[in-house]
C-alpha cells in the first residue's frame, strides 16, 4: 500500500539548508513532499525555492499551514530553541538543525514541550545513519571486535580560520557572540551521536573545559582586529570522561585552538578487534571509511561498506553551480526516518531524548569542570535502531522504512 507522503517545510534557507533540501527534494524518497521555505532574509529563500522548485514562504504561512506535518528547523544555533518552541506551539513536528539548543535549560524545555503536546522531536547529526557507521554498527553487533571496551574520540581544529570579515557581517563561529556557539556545542553532537549509536547512551560524565583568556582577534580585515575574544561564546577546550552504560569507558576532545586541517578521530577497542572510523561529520566514502585490526590479522583492514546513504562525489558541483557546505552528504535522512515512524507509528532514531542527550553531556563536562565532580546523566535514550544492510542506491529508502 503507498503511504501518504508527509509534507515538510523548512525554516532557515542559509548555508546548511542547501544539503537538506538537495536531500529532500531531489533524494528520491517517497515519504516526504517539501512544500516551502522561508527565511528572515527574503532573498535567500526566494534562490531556495527557486532552485528546488518549491513555494517561498512566511515563518508564519508555514506555523499555519495546517498540511504541513513536520519543520525542519536551519535557523542559527542561537535560535533553535525560540524557533522550536513556536513550531511545537503550532502543533507541528519538528527537526533541528544541530545543536537542538545552545543551552541545556532550553532543550530540556522543548523536549518536555514536545512529550505534552505528543509530537515528535529531534536534531542533526544524522551522520550515524551514514554508510560509514552503519557498517561500523553492523561490526559491533556481530561480534566482530568483541566486547567493546573503550572509545576514543576528538575533534582537533582550528576556529581561527574562522575570523573572516569580508561580508561585513558578525565574527562567525568561535567568536560569534552567543552562548553555546563555540566548538562544544557544535562539533560534540556528532562524536557523541555516532558513540551512542555504536555504544548506547552515557551514565556518568567528569571532565574539564577552558577557554584561552588571552586570545584576541588576529585577521587585520577583522572589525575586532587585536580586540579580546569573547568569552560569551563558550569555551574552546573540552575534555569529557564518559561511563556508558553498558559499561564501555570512553573520551570526548573537542579542540578548537589547534590548526588546519582538521584531525578527526574515533576509535572503538574491543576485546578481540579495534574499529578506526572516518570522520563522523561525513557519510562515507571518498576516503572516510571503516578499518578493522582483529586478533589474529596482520595489520588493518579496509571492510566494504553494507548499507547505503554513502556520500556523493565531492568532486561535482552543485546544483546552484556555487560552493555550498556539505553539499555531497545525505544530511537530512533523519526526517525521512521521522515521516515513515509518524505513518508507521514507530520511534523515530534520531529521538528527543538523544538530542537532549547531546546537550546535557556537555553541559555536564561544563559543571564537572566547575566544581570537580562526577555528574550521572539523567536523560537516557534508547540505542537508535540499525538500518536494514543490503540496500544500496534507488532502494535504500527501504532500509530506512523498519
Amino acid at each position: 500500500m503507498t503511504m501518504k507522503p508527509v509534507k515538510v517545510a523548512l525554516i532557515g534557507s542559509g548555508n546548511i539548508s542547501y544539503t537538506y533540501l538537495n536531500t529532500l527534494v531531489n533524494g528520491g524518497f517517497s515519504i516526504v513532499d517539501v512544500v516551502g521555505c522561508s527565511d528572515l532574509i527574503a532573498e535567500r529563500s526566494q534562490a531556495r525555492a527557486q532552485l528546488f522548485g518549491i513555494r517561498q514562504m512566511s515563518n508564519d504561512e508555514i506555523l499555519a499551514d495546517p498540511e504541513i506535518e513536520i519543520v525542519l528547523n536551519t535557523t542559527q544555533l542561537w535560535h533553535h530553541s525560540k524557533m522550536t518552541r513556536q513550531i511545537l506551539e503550532a502543533g507541528k513536528h519538528t527537526y533541528s538543525e544541530k545543536a537542538m539548543a545552545n543551552n541545556y535549560e532550553d532543550a530540556l524545555a522543548n523536549y518536555e514541550l514536545a512529550a505534552a503536546k505528543g509530537l515528535r522531536i529531534g536534531s542533526a547529526p544524522d551522520i550515524y545513519m551514514g554508510s560509514a557507521y552503519q557498517t561500523a554498527r553492523k561490526l559491533i553487533d556481530d561480534g566482530w571486535i568483541g566486547q567493546p571496551l573503550f572509545a576514543h574520540a576528538y575533534c582537533f581544529r582550528g576556529y581561527g580560520a574562522h575570523e573572516r570579515a569580508e561580508d561585513g557581517g558578525p565574527p562567525r563561529s568561535l567568536y560569534q557572540l552567543s552562548r553555546g556557539s563555540s566548538i562544544t556545542y557544535d562539533m560534540s553532537g556528532y562524536y557523541i551521536n555516532v558513540l551512542v549509536h555504536l555504544l548506547g547512551p552515557v551514565r556518568r560524565v567528569s571532565g574539564y573545559s577552558r577557554f584561552f583568556e588571552d586570545r584576541i582577534f588576529t585577521n587585520p580585515r577583522h572589525p575586532k582586529y587585536k580586540q579580546p575574544v569573547d568569552k560569551l561564546s563558550g569555551e574552546s577546550l573540552m575534555m569529557g570522561c564518559l561511563e556508558f552504560e553498558n559499561g564501555t569507558y570512553g573520551n570526548l576532545v573537542m579542540c578548537a585552538e589547534g590548526f588546519w586541517p582538521e584531525i578527526p578521530r574515533v576509535e572503538i577497542f574491543g576485546t578481540l578487534g579495534t574499529l578506526t572510523l572516518p570522520d563522523p561529520n561525513c557519510f562515507g566514502g571518498w576516503g572516510n571509511d571503516v578499518y578493522m585490526t582483529r586478533v589474529g590479522n596482520e595489520g588493518s583492514f579496509k571492510v566494504p561498506f553494507t548499507h547505503g546513504f554513502g556520500d556523493t562525489d565531492p568532486g561535482i558541483t552543485a546544483i546552484s553551480g556555487i560552493p555550498e557546505p556539505c553539499h555531497n552528504s545525505w544530511r537530512g535522512i533523519a526526517v525521512v526516518d521521522m515521516a515513515w515512524a509518524i505513518r508507521r507509528n514507530r520511534p523515530h532514531r534520531s529521538s528527543g531524548e538523544l538530542a537532549l542527550h547531546t546537550v546535557e553531556i556537555v553541559n555536564a563536562i561544563d559543571e564537572c569542570n566547575a566544581d570537580g565532580m562526577v555528574r550521572t546523566i539523567r536523560s537516557c535514550p534508547s540505542r537508535p535502531e540499525p538500518l536494514t544492510a543490503g540496500y544500496f542506491g534507488a532502494s535504500a529508502e527501504a532500509s530506512i522504512d523498519t
